[in-house]
């Protein structure tokens, strides 16, 4: 089995010359489907590239195995990470995209693991819009990559109860730290998207240039 074929997903071409690749991660029990609305509001006319994560937890997709609800085991986080890194790039050459040109975006679980792509895997993305997302590797100190010139938006809920905000400046801090370009929006709710974060995210899209 290749790389491409491991990962169950959806690829939808751009509808726009010269539009970007939007790298969709969906958020625990969701599905590759999930986020391609969210990838159209984010960036109208990019490529949607939306795989399936590939852990079970009592019926629900999940990207990385946790301990309990909130802890996370890291190991298989930096597995699991690994491994969706060789389908981007294995879909990089299959659908003839841009690799300067990726975007990862994602909600929850796939917004952590979006993060983990940046720190572990630099490089490998251009860019970032990470929602209700907080530091991938939690209590390890994550190596010093350089990420100079990776622009990123975060937006987390200060009430969140799953992504704690601390985790969330955890990982703004640690992103900038290493030299990216980090905006991060908090807003009063919990563990959510609402539409005015998304309409900020779609407003620093545009700014980024991607």
């Amino acid at each position: 089995m290749t790389a491409l074929e491991g990962f169950t997903h959806v690829f939808e071409p751009a509808t726009r010359s010269g539009a970007p690749t939007l790298l969709l991660l969906h958020g625990t029990g969701a599905d590759e489907h999930d986020l391609l609305p969210l990838g159209r509001a984010l960036a109208p006319g990019a490529a949607l590239l939306s795989p399936r994560g590939r852990v079970d937890e009592n019926g629900m997709n999940r990207w990385f195995r946790r301990l309990r609800e909130g802890v996370f085991d890291v190991e298989d986080l930096i597995g699991r990470t690994a491994e969706l890194a060789g389908f981007v790039r294995a879909a990089t050459a299959a659908y003839d995209l841009d690799p300067e040109r990726i975007v990862v975006s994602g909600f929850s679980n796939g917004a952590n693991t979006g993060a983990g792509l940046l720190l572990l895997h630099p490089g490998l993305v251009a860019g970032a819009a990470l929602f209700a997302g907080g530091a991938p590797l939690q209590g390890r100190e994550p190596d010093q990559v350089e990420l100079s010139g990776t622009r990123v938006f975060l937006g987390n809920g200060v009430a969140d109860p799953i992504t704690t905000i601390d985790q969330a400046r955890l990982l703004a801090d640690q992103l900038g730290e290493r030299g990216a370009d980090v905006e991060a929006h908090e807003h009063p709710g919990g563990h959510q998207l609402p539409p005015d974060v998304l309409g900020r995210a779609r407003d620093w899209f545009d700014r980024a240039g991607f």
